[in-house]
């Protein structure tokens, strides 16, 4: 899947993980996280890939729109089922883009 995104910058948070427990409560919080992020102000776009490792890269308009989704009630909770029953590790990264550029062979 790719996204749409705005003219740079932008910010991007990159979260990489190591599961140590799917199940359908990750499974259905997961996609419940991904609905919720579309509704916040600032958002732009999600993409993932979860296979060993999981990749989420979420696309932001600033700084400020990252902060108020780490904030938010329903993401808090989230966050602890994660530090407490669904993963072994993860990193959170937070970078500015500054250029970006497409290449597309469909045709």
């Amino acid at each position: 899947m790719s996204v749409k995104t705005p003219n740079t910058p932008y910010y991007a948070v990159i979260f990489t993980s190591i599961s140590k427990l799917i199940n359908e409560e990750y499974s259905e919080t997961a996609r419940l996280m991904e609905e919720l992020a579309t509704q916040q102000t600032g958002f732009l776009g999600l993409e993932h890939a979860r296979e060993q490792i999981g990749i989420t890269v979420s696309y932001w308009q600033d700084l400020e729109s990252i902060k108020r989704w780490k904030n938010q009630s329903q993401h808090i909770i989230a966050q602890d089922k994660g530090k407490n029953e669904w993963y072994k590790s993860y990193s959170i990264r937070i970078c500015k883009v500054e250029k970006e550029y497409h290449f597309n062979n469909e045709n």
